[in-house]
């Protein structure tokens, strides 16, 4: 095994270890009134579209926001990622929300979520409040994620 394959394999068994029992993250019920970040169009056009194409709309709770002003998400940031499907209506030209693909949530807990970078990962799959990631899943999220500034991709409009 190369150096790199067995640091890549040896940094996975970490984060999944340090995963406790808890690491799950709720349905945020009340997120649709917490502060709208921004919304992104991914089209047809976009290579990731059969698995990530549609509206996405970021929520962020208050202690979220404060993440975003200041560049450092305090414990209990939550931030939403909303997918939704597009419609054409008959109107050309004219899009509509469809049905939810999935909502997306980060939670941000540095002690409960040690082992990715402080943040816990959950996908809520249409309109469930059953989250469908497993163990494996949730830290690829942070693989993924662990690329961006402070874990996040989202950037607060100005």
């Amino acid at each position: 095994m190369r150096n790199g394959s067995a640091v890549a394999a040896l940094v996975f068994a970490m984060v999944l270890s340090a995963a406790g029992a808890d690491d799950t993250v709720t349905y945020p019920r009340d997120y649709r009134g917490w502060t709208h970040v921004k919304s992104t169009l991914v089209g047809p056009q976009n290579a990731g579209f059969a698995s990530n194409g549609g509206l996405h709309h970021f929520y962020a709770n208050q202690k979220g926001m404060e993440g975003y002003r200041t560049g450092v998400f305090p414990d209990g940031a939550v931030l939403i990622d909303d997918l939704l499907e597009m419609k054409d209506v008959a109107t050309p030209g004219v899009s509509i929300e469809g049905p939810r693909r999935r909502l997306a949530v980060m939670l941000r807990d540095s002690r409960r979520f040690a082992g990715t970078g402080g943040w816990g990962f959950e996908i809520f799959k249409g309109d469930t409040d059953a989250g469908s990631l497993n163990t494996e899943e949730r830290a690829a999220c942070f693989q993924c994620h662990q690329k961006a500034k402070h874990a996040v991709y989202s950037e607060l409009r100005k």
